[in-house]
């Protein structure tokens, strides 16, 4: 399978050939823009004849279909199964356009036959995300990840079985309440391996045609790949909190380390602690908190905090490993980082998972107050001097806790965050994420779940804002516009609060280029040290 671009929409020479220098985009539908592109092209899946040295009768077999395949933004190779006789290869594709895209999460699977070149949709009826599909290597079965219900992104991803002889489906994982990350037949084809969140870490399961689930490997870390060999072991990956990736190779319950590319730089430095903390709610429910302590920590001390507000908003907080909110550099400052696993997050069950759609300001803002209270308790926490942080969801957590923290926090920093939902709402461009998240539009008066997630709409507490904050943002943000940060720091300053904001003209939701990356890091710590360490007296500008 080859992946090439064709083009999507017309330019204003397409309508008006005697302006070639004109650059405007005549736009007459949704979907116009997409995380950190104009949408002129959008890719489909090629495929030729292969000689062993050159590729030819190359065909798309999507011709002159407006779809993505595979999909935009993260979509890749997972999106693709070829039949073991090569006779056949099924495709994911959500087979919409414009508004129907925006307002839809319904993907199907395709199956394309290569001698009759003909197409065949084997999930019709089923109506939220179907993806990832894998053969079993004896081509009886087709498993893949499959959500329920068309709008939500972030819903239970279960485990489909197919026959292929017969078609019947089947829920392998009706009875397992977690969301599924990744599969893997095993070779024999009678059981497929599978990771999935759970508790607060990343194990590697096992599941049975039977739905019989069983623990392959765990650990405190999140395994990260799924390499089946034929004699029952397993190649992956796993990492953590304090270490990157490296290779492992699992056979019956025991894990060995195959590789040690990190362990030459680890060596040089004293990596942070993590510890779990089960803080009661106030809903009278347990949340599991990560500590990460600095290091050589000495408990007689006392530290100022962090605390990490999760995005997504139904992202892990797991053991993951970021290069750019990287807990063990966070903690490495000097910091103790509270990283709690609040309403809405998956690894809990689906109920707790799915608590914050619709609750936007809700109970997950209280599990965050909650986490910072029973840290306050702690003898090695300097209760003075704690921040919050947090990016996308995260930067939407800051900006409303900025309203109500009631001087918990003596500094903040927002990235990419949502400041006004009403503008969010018609600002973003995956409509199906505004409706399921915050319940509809704010025009729909009758509507008591959008109404509550408006109302609960940060910038409605600007009048109670005190507490030094910096924002941060990419201009080639087309999920959360910059104009979000831009508005938060305007009512920041208009406000009399100290504030400072760091835009990048060059960069997306994160920001990935190196020294914009460096730069970054740099300022986040350098406001964390002026308002969290006052014995350090670190300067910032325009902050008096």
């Amino acid at each position: 399978v080859m992946i090439a671009n064709v083009k999507y929409t017309k330019t204003a020479q397409d309508v008006y050939p005697d302006l070639p220098k004109a650059s405007g985009r005549i736009i007459d539908d949704l979907m116009y823009k997409h995380w950190d592109e104009w949408v002129t092209e959008i890719p489909h899946p090629f495929l030729g004849d292969f000689d062993g040295n050159s590729v030819t009768n190359v065909y798309d077999i999507m011709q002159d279909e407006p779809y993505e395949a595979p999909m935009k933004p993260f979509g890749g190779v997972e999106s693709f199964a070829w039949s073991p006789d090569s006779k056949q290869l099924i495709y994911v594709s959500r087979k919409k356009a414009g508004m129907e895209y925006a307002l839809s999460t319904n993907s199907d699977l395709y199956l394309y036959d290569l001698d009759s070149k003909t197409t065949k949709n084997i999930t019709e009826g089923m109506m939220g995300y179907d993806t990832n599909p894998v053969y079993s290597p004896d081509g009886k079965y087709v498993a893949w990840l499959s959500m329920e219900h068309d709008g939500y992104e972030s819903d239970k991803n279960r485990i489909f079985v197919m026959d292929c002889a017969t078609g019947e489906k089947t829920d392998l994982t009706a009875n397992w309440d977690y969301t599924v990350d990744a599969i893997s037949w095993a070779p024999d084809s009678r059981f497929l391996y599978f990771l999935a969140c759970r508790d607060g870490v990343k194990p590697m399961f096992s599941i049975g045609l039977d739905g019989t689930v069983s623990v392959v490997a765990q650990g405190t870390c999140d395994y990260d790949c799924i390499a089946p060999l034929s004699d029952g072991r397993v190649i992956t990956m796993h990492h953590s909190m304090i270490a990157p990736n490296e290779i492992y190779l699992v056979k019956d319950g025991e894990v060995t380390q195959l590789t040690e590319v990190n362990k030459e730089l680890l060596d040089q430095v004293t990596m942070p602690t993590v510890k779990q903390e089960m803080v009661p709610t106030t809903d009278g429910k347990e949340m599991l908190t990560w500590v990460i302590l600095p290091p050589n920590f000495d408990e007689s001390k006392k530290y100022p905090a962090v605390l990490y507000c999760q995005g997504g908003p139904q992202q892990a907080v797991s053991q993951f490993w970021s290069y750019r909110w990287n807990f063990a550099v966070m903690a490495s400052h000097g910091y103790v980082i509270i990283a709690p696993n609040r309403r809405g997050l998956p690894g809990f069950g689906t109920e707790w998972n799915a608590q914050i759609s619709g609750d936007y300001g809700g109970q997950n803002m209280r599990d965050y107050l909650s986490a910072v209270d029973y840290m306050k308790e702690k003898p090695y926490i300097d209760g003075e001097h704690i921040g919050a942080a947090g990016a996308s969801y995260g930067g939407f957590s800051v900006y409303w806790l900025a309203g109500n923290h009631d001087k918990r926090f003596a500094c903040l920093i927002a990235h990419a965050g949502i400041f006004n939902t009403e503008s969010q709402y018609l600002e973003t461009e995956e409509m199906w994420f505004a409706n399921w998240d915050l319940g509809g539009p704010f025009w729909d008066k009758s509507n008591a779940v959008a109404q509550r997630s408006f109302a609960n709409s940060p910038h409605k507490f600007v009048d109670k804002w005190d507490t030094p904050i910096l924002i941060t943002h990419g201009e080639y943000d087309f999920r959360i516009l910059a104009s979000q940060g831009m508005m938060a720091f305007n009512a920041a300053r208009l406000r009399g609060v100290p504030a400072e904001m760091l835009i990048f003209p060059d960069e997306n939701h994160w920001i990935l280029k190196p020294q914009n990356a460096v730069l970054w890091q740099r300022v986040f710590f350098r406001w964390l040290d002026h308002w969290l360490k006052p014995e350090a007296a670190v300067e910032v500008e325009e902050v008096k």
